[in-house]
């Protein structure tokens, strides 16, 4: 199984390859030696793929992923699953991260999913006991699972990319697989590279209006409460509802 990492101006800060050391970072030619010099497997895509994360996931999905594969962050420090012990829930380690795929593929299969993915949250109140899967909720670009899936990331929406994915792959095949109980952990603030580069406040409200006239604003809403009064910052994650039933 292949798993491969986009990753842009992070020669110095990657994490991922420390958990998965066969992972493949995915770069571009004007710095692939750094990332060659220290050692990392890589592949090398045009110059020109860059500047849209949307983009290069296109390009990963269809000249390396194929039919099966994994997409993850570069920076990931671990992965872990809830689990309940002496009759608390409480989170483990995940230490054969390999084993785990294999299982996420086999259950993407047996729910007839094109997608799979984690809990990008991993707080208790995120964790459900009783739910520890779903076919109806949005997964992150920081993991997903991929399995004959023939979708597209929607490259006018860069900063909305995998939601977006989601949601197509929710009304086209109408469900995907997200594993609740499994949560990464990963330290976004302070990154440079990868995004950072062309995020801003803005530009992110602009993408969600993008986003939002879409699929319109009954699934795809920005939420500005929070534990019922108004928040006075704006939330770069919106509340994404997919209107099928199901688990």
């Amino acid at each position: 199984m292949k798993i491969y990492s986009p990753s842009y101006k992070r020669a110095d800060g990657v994490k991922t390859h420390k958990l998965i050391p066969n992972i493949i970072y995915c770069v571009s030619e004007f710095e692939a030696q750094q990332y060659i010099d220290r050692g990392y497997n890589v592949e090398i895509m045009p110059n020109e793929v860059n500047g849209n994360i949307a983009r290069v996931r296109n390009y990963i999905v269809d000249n390396y992923i194929k039919d099966k594969g994994i997409m993850i962050d570069d920076d990931i420090e671990a992965f872990k699953f809830w689990s309940i012990k002496e009759n608390k829930p409480t989170q483990i380690l995940i230490e054969d991260l390999h084993e785990f795929i294999e299982n996420g593929f086999n259950l993407c299969e047996q729910f007839g999913c094109r997608l799979w993915g984690i809990n990008i949250l991993g707080d208790k109140g995120s964790y459900r006991e009783y739910s520890p899967f779903s076919l109806t909720n949005t997964v992150s670009a920081s993991f997903m699972g991929f399995l004959n899936n023939k979708l597209r990331f929607d490259e006018r929406i860069p900063l909305k990319e995998d939601y977006d994915y989601c949601v197509q792959n929710a009304n086209t095949y109408r469900k995907l697989l997200r594993l609740n109980y499994v949560n990464m952990v990963k330290n976004d603030h302070g990154n440079k590279g990868g995004c950072a580069d062309y995020r801003t406040i803005e530009y992110e409200k602009e993408q969600l209006k993008l986003f939002q006239r879409k699929w319109g604003s009954k699934i795809v809403r920005n939420d500005l409460t929070q534990k019922g009064k108004r928040k006075r910052t704006f939330d770069l994650n919106p509340i994404v509802k997919i209107p099928i039933s199901g688990i």
